[in-house]
């Protein structure tokens, strides 16, 4: 009988049944490995510590770390005490951090002395923190606000043994903060049963098992970056935490530990696939999983023959309902441009403007329903309204005399579905380009260039035009081993691939790499307006 019901009982259940089974490593000087007893020993610790700085149920939780021992310990603790955690990227500048603190009013800080000497500034913004908890004592005094009280890990988690908050799997567990690419950021809120049915739907297609060993290269704050550590503590997997500061630092990490499963985003694997591999990674790396955008079929191409018995799993998702869909690896010679089919527990219906639902081939709107549904996002009821909204009668089996609504996460995403079955992402709505009164989608272009093989990195975005609404724009780097992008063969190949509306009317060269979000993906819009603040300067 399966009793994981609550986030925290992955690794707990876990540690009940193997607790000599390793859990977690870190790479780098001091490197350790945890075995599952150990970890359920220090979150249960923590969460004791909490309850005696009078943690309320649900109060929130921020952990502004890298990736260490203690950022899972309060990952995995705090929904253990009853509370919320908020993982806080590392990268995010202090200005960042404070305005999740204050945006979800965190009452206690998980981070260490370095990050909470560059935040000491503005804590005083923060008038809901009460207490920080450093891991390692601060070796000088800081200028804190008065009232805010500095705990030491070591100290705290000595503290007795004390029960947490009843809590069953509807309770809120985490506060995931999205990249702030449109606006501010918002906290999606999400409960255990969404954290937890998403562990056991993505474990049950990667087929995840003890044997695993997974990599966590991508942010904990990042819903695919923390999916790493759900699935594998699930699976009673060991999962392998990694600061990269070079892509061949993940190579280093693939060979050293005997990596199983890696999953990335497009950027990361296209710098990946510019490195010669070590022949050892074939040997033992049984899949990678793409996330995050479209993986350029020359990149797919190129990691299929570095690593030909590693299966590829293409998958789609979105913070707000964590996975949505995923391409079996026997379907991606066949329809390698397909995002896939709903992953287990999950239906993705593709509906039109009113609400019904498209037919073959019909572009429409991609809504995702079911258990991995999130909570909406935190304090803004207005954004929460665009995005989860009530399926109506007659849609994916709900009839008229369903009395309870059901809501559903409206992606944004345009989608079309085949006969088959099977989905393509065609764009996000905020960044389709209207061009000659065409709709053409950024990444629809990204794909012909990186076809090409004369860009590194590229990015298209739309830019007002007199004549025809928007203009295409590219900015690209220089392929690897090149020492200049050749802008006029690069429009060449485009002539010659594209339909004429599609073809960049400007591409701008730049050293690369290009800029990236906290989540790791290339950021279009930051790239855009810096664009378009140098035209008009």
């Amino acid at each position: 009988m399966d009793d994981t019901h609550l986030l925290h009982h992955l690794p707990l259940r876990r540690a009940d049944r193997e607790p000599q089974r390793p859990a977690l490593t870190t790479v780098g000087p001091g490197a350790v490995t945890w075995h599952y007893g150990q970890l359920a020993d220090a979150l249960q610790a923590f969460a004791s510590a909490l309850m005696h700085l009078n943690l309320a149920r649900t109060d929130r939780v921020g952990i502004y770390l890298e990736k260490r021992l203690e950022t899972v310990v309060a990952s995995f603790g705090t929904p253990a005490a009853g509370g919320v955690m908020v993982p806080m990227n590392p990268l995010l500048k202090p200005e960042q951090v404070a305005y999740i603190a204050r945006d979800c009013n965190v009452r206690v800080l998980v981070t260490s002395p370095e990050r909470l000497a560059l935040l000491a500034p503005v804590l005083r913004e923060c008038p809901d923190l009460k207490h920080v908890v450093l891991t390692e004592p601060a070796p000088q005094p800081l200028d804190l606000p008065v009232g805010l009280a500095l705990h030491a890990w070591a100290e705290l988690l000595a503290a007795p043994p004390c029960a947490g908050h009843r809590v069953i799997d509807t309770d809120l567990c985490a506060i995931l903060y999205t990249s702030g690419s449109t606006g501010r950021p918002k906290g999606v809120v999400l409960s255990h049963r969404n954290m937890v049915a998403g562990a056991k739907s993505v474990a049950s297609y990667l087929e995840n098992g003890p044997e695993d060993t997974l990599l966590a290269a991508l942010p904990l704050s990042f819903d695919a970056g923390f999916s790493q550590l759900t699935t594998g503590f699930h699976s009673g997997a060991r999962v392998v935490l990694l600061n990269y500061l070079l892509p061949r630092d993940v190579l280093r990490a693939l060979e050293r530990e005997k990596v199983t499963g890696l999953t990335a985003v497009p950027p990361l694997y296209i710098q990946l696939t510019q490195l010669e591999w070590p022949a050892a990674i074939a040997e033992h790396l049984r899949y990678f999983a793409n996330t995050g955008g479209r993986m350029p079929r020359e990149t797919l191409d190129a990691l299929r023959r570095r690593v030909p018995r590693a299966k590829p799993y293409l998958m789609y998702g979105l913070t707000e309902a964590f996975r949505s869909t995923y391409l079996p690896p026997e379907e991606v010679d066949r329809r390698p441009d397909s995002i896939g089919k709903a992953i287990p527990n999950a239906e993705i219906l593709v509906l039109r403007e009113d609400g019904s639902e498209c037919g073959a081939d019909e572009p429409g709107e991609l809504v995702h329903r079911g258990a991995l549904v999130g909570q909406g996002y935190w304090g803004d009821a207005e954004k929460t309204a665009e995005r989860y909204k009530l399926l109506p009668a007659g849609i994916a089996g709900r009839q008229a005399g369903q009395m309870l609504p059901e809501v559903a996460v409206f992606s944004g995403d345009t989608v079309r579905r085949d006969a088959e079955g099977f989905l393509y992402f065609v764009g996000r709505r905020d960044e389709m380009m209207k061009t000659s009164g065409y709709r053409v989608s950024p990444t629809e272009v990204e794909e012909v260039l990186y076809a090409t093989k004369l860009v590194g990195e590229c990015v298209a975005f739309g830019v007002e035009h007199a004549t025809l609404g928007q203009a295409i724009q590219v900015i690209a780097t220089a392929p690897d081993g090149s020492a200049a992008l050749e802008v006029e063969a690069l429009l060449a190949q485009c002539r010659q691939r594209m339909p004429a509306y599609m073809v960049p009317h400007g591409v701008q060269a730049m050293p690369g790499p290009l800029p990236r979000n906290p989540n790791g993906k290339i950021d279009r819009k930051l790239l855009a307006t810096q664009w378009g603040e140098r035209q008009a300067g």
